[in-house]
């Protein structure tokens, strides 16, 4: 039988590793984006070698502020609370709770919340510097 280790909130036994979303660091602050969401990203606590994921809490009524994509890497959102948009290449797409959104290698995208606010999971290949980003991509009004 395996012996489990605890490491602050994280566990991790011989092939697996645990962490509840909510003890991950919220780094929105850190980049100036605390006010438009929390985004809690899990790949270096759990010691993942390949694999991203990223839990994003976003504030009613708002909009990442920029969008990005992945030249190598694809992605992967499910919406598990509240409702809101993706823009995704030139397509606007209404999203609400359970609802799956693939982005494909090289797909910009950017998604905002509804009046209630969305929960997002995102998860994908992580490959370290693949992100492209685009400071205020969406343009209209939210």
């Amino acid at each position: 039988m395996a012996s489990a280790s605890r490491t602050g909130s994280v566990t991790h036994m011989s092939q697996h590793a645990t962490k509840n979303l909510d003890d991950a660091e919220d780094m929105a602050p850190g980049y100036g984006m605390g006010d438009i969401c929390e985004a809690r990203f899990l790949r270096k606590d759990l010691a993942m070698e390949g694999l991203g994921l990223a839990n994003y809490k976003m504030n009613p009524g708002r909009r990442v502020g920029f969008g990005h994509k992945h030249a190598e890497s694809e992605e992967t959102y499910v919406v598990i609370a509240g409702s809101g948009r993706f823009k995704i290449e030139d397509e606007i797409v209404d999203v609400g709770e359970r609802d799956v959104v693939h982005c494909g290698r090289d797909t910009m995208r950017e998604w905002e919340a509804g009046p209630e606010g969305m929960e997002l999971l995102a998860f994908g290949h992580h490959v370290e510097g693949d992100a492209a980003m685009e400071q205020g991509w969406w343009t209209d009004e939210a």
